[in-house]
C-alpha cells in the first residue's frame, strides 16, 4: 500500500485509537503528531461545514511543522440530529440526554477528511444516516455507566454494545461512523499524490 503514498510520508494529526486502527488495517505506514486545538466554531455553521471547518483548524495547528515530503491527515466527526450538533458529552447527564435525543430517530454522522501537503490541501467529507431503535432509559444508563463514551461525538460508538443492540440500519459508510471514511480517504490520497508528482 505504500505505493499509494509514493515518496510521501503520512502524518496522522489525531490521537483517536479508532483512526489509528483503520490506517493500520489499510496497510498505510504513518506517524502521529497530535496538537490540541480549541474546537469551537462559528455558530452559523451547520452539519458538514462544522466537520470540515474543524479538520482544517486541526491542520492549521501543524502548518509550521509540515515537511515537504509529508501529507498530514486531520479529521473530525459530527453527529447532526434535528439541526443540532451533538458533540462529546461532558458528563454522565449530558451523555444520557444525547442518547435520549437519538433514541427512536435517525441522525447524520458526518466525518471530514483534510489532507494537507506543503502547497496543497484537499478537504472532503462523508455523510452516513444512522437509525436508532427506541432505547429504554435503563439501556442508556447501562451503556453510559459501563462504556463511558465521553470521547465520542453523540456519546456513542457504533461498534459498542449500544450500536449492536440499538442501531437498526445505516445508509452510508460504517467506517465513517466509527471515525474515518476509509474508502473516501483512499481515493482522496490517490488524488492528492497524483497532483503532487
Amino acid at each position: 500500500m505504500d505505493k499509494l503514498l509514493g515518496n510521501y510520508k503520512l502524518v496522522l494529526g489525531s490521537n483517536s485509537p479508532r483512526r489509528v486502527e483503520f490506517l493500520k488495517q489499510m496497510g498505510l505506514e504513518f506517524t502521529q503528531r497530535v496538537i490540541s486545538i480549541d474546537e469551537s466554531y462559528p455558530e452559523e455553521l451547520k452539519g458538514y461545514e462544522i466537520a470540515e471547518y474543524l479538520a482544517k483548524r486541526k491542520a492549521e495547528a501543524h502548518e509550521n511543522l509540515l515537511a515537504p515530503d509529508e501529507i498530514l491527515l486531520t479529521s473530525d466527526t459530527v453527529v447532526w440530529c434535528n439541526g443540532e450538533s451533538l458533540e462529546k458529552a461532558a458528563d454522565r447527564k449530558e451523555a444520557i440526554d444525547m442518547l435520549t435525543k437519538l433514541s427512536d430517530k435517525s441522525h447524520e454522522v458526518i466525518t471530514s477528511i483534510c489532507l494537507t501537503a506543503f502547497h496543497d490541501q484537499l478537504v472532503t467529507h462523508q455523510t452516513t444516516r444512522v437509525y436508532f431503535e427506541k432505547l429504554s432509559l435503563g439501556q442508556i444508563e447501562y451503556y453510559v455507566d459501563t462504556f463511558k463514551p465521553f470521547d465520542k461525538a453523540g456519546a456513542y460508538g457504533i461498534q459498542d454494545w449500544i450500536g449492536l443492540i440499538g442501531i437498526s440500519k445505516i445508509e452510508g459508510s460504517y467506517s465513517s461512523v466509527v471515525g474515518l471514511p476509509t474508502s473516501l480517504l483512499y481515493n482522496s490520497l490517490k488524488i492528492m499524490t497524483s497532483k503532487m508528482h
